[in-house]
């Protein structure tokens, strides 16, 4: 046996030659797609859990907000909202949500004293503080 080589060897010998190889091999393996990708939505998860009253209610409820905020940073803390069960359209907000002057939103409780926070430790300061 003369030659050990593949019977292919030949046409990759004359591809690379030609040239036609290397502009395969910068080719992508996976095309673009076809269609854009469709705009993010918004979405809601409602989480039920029992308290003996709407004060400790609340309390628990921006203790689970602000948790999961902490393990998805993608989270709208501000968009967080406390609402009976067996009432869903009686939702009241639990974060302040007011604008800052960089376009943050304060990230306190909802009827909270003094200045206005943004998020993230050190975060700027607004407002009448006390």
């Amino acid at each position: 046996m003369r030659d050990n080589r593949p019977p292919y060897w030949r046409q990759r010998q004359a591809l690379g030659a030609l040239g036609a190889a290397r502009d395969a091999a910068d080719a992508p393996l996976i095309a673009p797609p076809r269609r854009p990708a469709r705009p993010g939505r918004f979405f809601t998860v409602h989480l039920g859990f029992t308290a003996p009253d709407l004060e400790s209610a609340r309390e628990i409820a921006v203790g689970y907000a602000e948790a999961l905020s902490l393990l998805r940073p993608e989270l709208a803390l501000g968009a967080s909202a406390l609402s009976p069960a067996e009432a869903w359209q009686h939702a009241e907000r639990l974060f302040c949500g007011a604008s800052g002057p960089d376009g943050e939103r304060c990230v306190d409780v909802a009827g909270h004293p003094g200045f206005h926070h943004a998020p993230g430790p050190g975060g700027l300061g607004w407002g009448d503080g006390d």
